[in-house]
């Protein structure tokens, strides 16, 4: 029996995986790395992130080239080789894999790429190629992350119904794409299908698409999707699919009604579930909620003390960033230094048409909370970047506390929002307040600004917007338009 003592096992080789293992290793850890994947990188660079952003990328080039007509510049109608797009999809997997493998092994990581199971909580058995392998550790880390939902009626072994999985691997572009779950997933799979020529339907069962963004933040994407989708239909549930023919028979339900549909292909988008399934988990002393995900603690320390986990697999927000500063926490709390996961400020990103983006509080928690507020908006309309975009249908939002005029969060929907974010996760991180985004000096012309003049609608004197104000005593005091009160 082949037995490996080691410092820290990592179960898991993506974004928090291999973020846990290097940082192990730079504090002087002795760390092996198991991965079941033959490269590194998780779901988030071989079969998420990375890839769907690329394809978004690429889209783009066919959106611009159609709206530059009226810039005096026409094109040629595109070709698109899915081969070719493909490859070169592919080759950017596999630069940054391998680039995260040079990285493992400059640090002395060992990686071991078999599935681990663990065979008490002392012991992690691996099955190589070189034969079983049983590692012996002080501490484990389990980072084995999140896969896509498919439910058991909608699961006909049929390869037309994809998850966003098979949908990465855009093996042809379907004219009639039937889209079931309208989160962020769903809808950025979305734009890029409908950019490549699919009619795109959406099928949402909440009343709303993007339900965890602003509804003044999800309004410019819902404006995008009435030209660029077929439909998007919210309410509506999936009673029944069955296979007919070369295509998908959709039975739905809206309001009572029920419809009856056809599409070429249907991808499948209601959610994640954590890979905790046959680790051997029963083995060890940790515990699982309901729906199969690691309990933890602000330390990520579940409830066995030789095992930590961090990720998709412990729930909430399953976003590479946060198992990212997770993976820090836990190699911390591990090396016996204070750290902790609570009041993070992670921010989230939706990469359609437009970019949404927001950190901290939110305007929908602050009324659900009851959390005294004031919202202050910056029109993109007003920012003469956006216009040299053709891109004015962006919003800046601060959510502020009144008293103190503290940035308690910070939305924004626009070309490029994604980007722009960090600011205000600086911001909320920092305490800062609104006249210290109003007196932070942003380069002109640029997107920035818009968080600079959104800052001063809170004080009545953007220079590019009119707003009401009133000056008191030498200071300005904003009763503005664009800046509303939300109290409850």
């Amino acid at each position: 029996m082949d037995q490996i003592k080691t410092d820290i096992v990592v179960l898991g080789g993506g974004p928090g995986g291999y973020a846990a293992a290097f940082y192990a290793a730079d504090k002087g850890r002795k760390v092996v790395l198991v991965e079941q994947d033959a490269q590194l990188g998780g779901v988030c660079l071989n079969r998420g992130c990375i890839p769907s952003k690329a394809y978004l990328h690429a889209s783009k080039f066919l959106a611009e080239a159609r709206e530059s007509v009226h810039r005096g510049i026409t094109f040629a109608e595109p070709k698109i080789d899915l081969n070719q797009l493909r490859a070169w999809k592919n080759s950017i997997l596999e630069k940054l894999g391998q680039g995260i493998t040079g990285l493992a092994r400059t640090r002395g990581v060992e990686v071991m790429h078999r599935r681990g199971h663990f065979e008490d909580s002392k012991t992690l058995r691996v099955e190589t190629s070189a034969g079983q392998k049983f590692l012996n550790y002080d501490h484990v880390i389990v980072a084995v992350g999140s896969k896509p939902a498919m439910p058991k009626a909608f699961d006909l072994g049929n390869p037309q119904i994809m998850t966003s999985t098979e949908a990465l691997e855009v093996e042809e572009i379907p004219q009639e794409l039937l889209i079931i779950g309208g989160g962020y997933i769903g809808m950025e799979l979305g734009t890029v299908y409908a950019t490549l020529g699919s009619r795109v339907t959406v099928i949402e069962a909440l009343p709303v698409v993007l339900a965890g963004a602003d509804s003044d933040l999800a309004r410019p994407v819902l404006k995008y999707t009435q030209k660029a989708f077929k439909e998007v239909r919210v309410s509506t549930k999936v009673l029944k699919m069955s296979t007919a023919g070369k295509q998908i028979k959709v039975i739905s339900e809206t309001g009572g009604q029920q419809r009856e549909e056809l599409y070429d292909r249907v991808l499948v988008s209601v959610g994640r579930v954590p890979n905790t399934m046959d680790l051997g988990l029963e083995n060890t002393q940790v515990t699982r909620d309901d729906k199969g995900y690691i309990e933890v603690d602000a330390q990520q320390k579940t409830s066995d003390p030789l095992i930590c986990a961090i990720g998709d697999v412990v729930g909430g927000a399953m976003l590479a960033h946060k198992a990212s500063r997770e993976a820090r926490v836990a190699v911390d709390v591990i090396c016996g230094e204070p750290s902790t996961s609570e009041d993070l400020v992670i921010p989230a990103v939706v990469f359609t048409d437009p970019e949404i983006a927001w950190c901290g509080l939110t305007e929908t928690d602050a009324k659900q909370k009851g959390i005294a507020v004031q919202v202050a908006k910056f029109p993109w309309s007003a920012s003469g970047r956006a216009l040299t975009f053709d891109r004015t249908d962006g919003v800046t939002k601060l959510i502020i506390e009144p008293e103190s005029e503290r940035v308690l969060g910070v939305g924004i929907t626009g070309h490029g929002a994604a980007e722009l974010i960090a600011e205000g996760v600086l911001a909320v991180e920092m305490g800062a307040t609104a006249r210290d985004l109003a007196e932070s000096i942003h380069p002109h012309p640029t997107l920035s600004e818009t968080l600079q003049e959104c800052a001063e609608v809170f004080y009545g004197c953007a220079t590019h917007t009119t707003v009401r104000a009133k000056w008191t005593a030498g200071a300005l005091v904003g009763t503005p338009h664009d800046a509303y009160t939300v109290r409850h």
